[in-house]
């Protein structure tokens, strides 16, 4: 066997027909897959129970107990093994039983190696994805909602691990939509801190003239409407972890007060001269390039180097697809639970569609994507006529579009979903998976 194949898999063989079976067990194995074979049925069913193979290929005409015998004892034992049904005696009627049956690939004889070939390899696809979308695969054991078990997420994951372990300041990086907060709320809730307060804080949703305030507390007086001394939500975090999210969008008053707490773990109470002691692990996050700010002069450089002692970057959806699969069950599952349903099969099409799919929303497009499906769709079944049709037309007409940027790319998405809305940003931004700030930016941006 071809070690190098990272596609190749276990497949069973069976036909009455020595001939036959040596001749698709010579091809299967040159292309680097584990072939076992059998002659008749119950041959076929203890080799099955003994080797577990991903893919079986069967006959149907055989002697005592024909293919179909076969693919209704495969379906009612195992879960996600593939099944291709092979038959000299091919037809409309015989192909639509098979379909019916569970058979995933239909295939005449005489069959060339090539269309052999396409066909297994159609059908290992059609088994990988299936077996991503098996709640087996998908870790359950995170209870803070973070789902994937790409090399990419292992990463993450690691370094969740490391992060939690120490009591520096981290700095959390990625796009609109990766699960900043989730990642943030694992490192509290793994730490020596879990029984501490958790405190979260978008600074992007407070006004700048409030945020002084919110953070630190304020004494009665203080201002207008200080009508009494209030704890800011540093003392409120108190001997646990504040989540800073978006701290891109501190003015550099702030900034400064920022660095204060970091480096003499005290705050000030706006309207107050006197320092209190704070004992907090502070996290923060950012979809921008603060790097890039500081080199603009907008972030304070010693402030980037404060938060930046531990920097975990969460990838894009699009950089880790072997992860969309567990998400879509996993989604689909809490929602349908919520909604006293059973949690309906995606179609092959429909699977397919969401796996090529590049979600500049992220996680969080996918998310609101899969609650709608699970919401306004009544059926057992999901076929690409439920996706939205930005996503089917996308995939349809990938052959057609010029080579183009990912930053191309997505505006020109971001534009589609605006148009698709009629220009409700609230409602385009929900379809994105990003906020309504976001979104206006990026549009500003790309003017």
């Amino acid at each position: 066997m071809n070690k190098e194949n990272k596609k190749a898999v276990k497949i069973l063989i069976v036909d009455d027909s020595p001939d036959t079976l040596e001749l698709i067990k010579r091809n299967l194995e040159l292309i680097g897959h584990t072939v076992y074979t059998a002659s008749n049925v119950p041959q076929a069913i203890n080799f099955a129970e003994m080797f577990k193979p991903d893919i079986v290929i069967t006959d149907w005409k055989m002697p005592v107990y024909d293919g179909m015998d076969f693919v209704k004892h495969i379906h009612s034992t195992y879960v996600n093994m593939g099944i291709m049904m092979i038959t000299g005696y091919a037809s409309i009627e015989s192909a639509v039983q098979a379909v019916k049956t569970g058979v995933d690939e239909y295939l005449p004889k005489p069959f060339t190696d090539e269309e052999l070939a396409i066909s297994v390899n159609k059908l290992i696809q059609k088994v990988k994805n299936r077996r991503k979308l098996s709640p087996t695969d998908i870790d359950m054991s995170s209870t803070f909602g973070l789902i994937g078990q790409s090399a990419e997420m292992q990463g993450v994951y690691d370094l969740i691990k490391k992060a939690a372990c120490s009591n520096a300041t981290v700095l959390i990086t990625g796009e609109s939509g990766t699960g900043k907060e989730l990642v943030a709320r694992a490192i509290h809730y793994q730490s020596k801190r879990s029984k501490a307060p958790f405190v979260t804080v978008n600074c992007a949703a407070i006004p700048n003239e409030l945020i002084e305030s919110e953070l630190f507390g304020y004494t009665k007086g203080a201002f207008t409407g200080a009508f009494t001394t209030r704890a800011g939500f540093f003392q409120t975090a108190n001997g646990g972890s504040i989540f800073l999210d978006e701290v891109s969008e501190m003015s550099q008053n702030v900034q400064v007060k920022l660095l204060r707490v970091i480096q003499e773990k005290e705050v000030t109470l706006v309207g107050s001269r006197k320092s209190i002691p704070v004992d907090i692990r502070i996290i923060a996050a950012s979809n921008k390039d603060l790097k890039r700010m500081v080199e603009n002069g907008t972030f304070r450089e010693d402030l980037f180097y404060r938060l930046n002692i531990i920097t975990i970057e969460i990838p894009p959806l699009r950089n880790r697809k072997d992860d969309i699969a567990s998400l879509i069950d996993y989604f689909a599952a809490r929602f349908a639970r919520e909604a006293g349903k059973n949690a309906p099969h995606f179609s092959d099409a429909a699977l397919e569609l969401l796996l090529n799919y590049d979600f500049p929303g992220n996680v969080r497009e996918l998310e609101n994507l899969i609650q709608r499906v699970i919401v306004v769709v009544d059926r057992d079944v999901i076929y690409p006529a439920e996706l939205p049709v930005y996503m089917r037309s996308t995939t349809f007409s990938l052959d057609s579009t010029e080579l183009r940027s990912l930053a191309e790319a997505e505006i020109e998405h971001i534009r589609a979903m605006v148009e698709y809305t009629q220009g409700n940003l609230s409602k385009a931004a929900t379809i994105l998976g990003i906020d309504r700030k976001t979104l206006r930016n990026k549009l500003k941006l790309h003017k």
